[in-house]
């Protein structure tokens, strides 16, 4: 489990297609310390294992469901990546649950600086709007963020200077694709509602 907190920016250093899968090595000194063959590690909001771990890069290997569904098809050598380990037990979680599995990806729409802030807009798959609300929890790029207007296509986070220094968000502009993860308890609540309402629960 993650919570969304990106440790550090991280960077494509090569990229090996495997036919209907890929392998990345990726930088990142934070993220490698104490890693080894088989840890996971949430790139850009995507969990994946670590193949080969040496100095400070490591390896992954993509397979074509994770392609296909999130935005990692697009990086290449040089991207900049938000990198996280998984939370300790008895850590703080200091975002929200993340789990690590993209639900789908949207767009950045629009950007809008003020003084201390910056408000992006991000379009939004129509069978993930169900999922997300005004000050609800969404995750974009592995980042935990506040919802602050949720459309019925599209959603606005407000993006303090830390997040934009640190994050990929910072450089993103409008057109870029970004992976997206609703908060996973609305999707439990859901189903318990959906089996309730047609009897298939478990009995009490």
């Amino acid at each position: 489990m993650f919570t969304g907190i990106v440790e550090e920016l991280g960077e494509i250093t090569a990229v090996e297609t495997l036919g209907d899968a890929c392998r990345f090595r990726l930088r990142g000194p934070v993220v490698t310390q104490g890693a080894r063959h088989g840890d996971s590690i949430a790139v850009n909001g995507v969990c994946l294992t670590v193949v080969e771990h040496e100095g400070d890069e490591f390896t992954a290997d993509v397979m074509a469901e994770t392609l296909n569904r999130s935005s990692l098809g697009a990086l290449t050598v040089g991207s900049r990546v938000n990198l996280e380990r998984p939370m300790a037990v008895g850590g703080r979680l200091g975002g929200h649950i993340v789990q690590g599995h993209v639900d789908g990806t949207g767009e950045i729409i629009g950007r809008e600086p003020s003084e201390h802030w910056e408000i992006v807009r991000i379009s939004l798959p129509a069978d993930l709007s169900r999922y997300v609300v005004e000050k609800g929890s969404i995750t974009v790029d592995g980042i935990s963020l506040t919802v602050v207007d949720a459309g019925s296509d599209h959603f606005t986070v407000s993006l303090i200077p830390t997040t934009l220094a640190l994050t990929t968000l910072g450089t993103k502009q409008p057109g870029d694709p970004v992976n997206l993860e609703v908060d996973v308890i609305a999707k439990y609540v859901e189903r318990m509602l959906g089996d309730r309402a047609a009897g298939t629960g478990a009995a009490r």
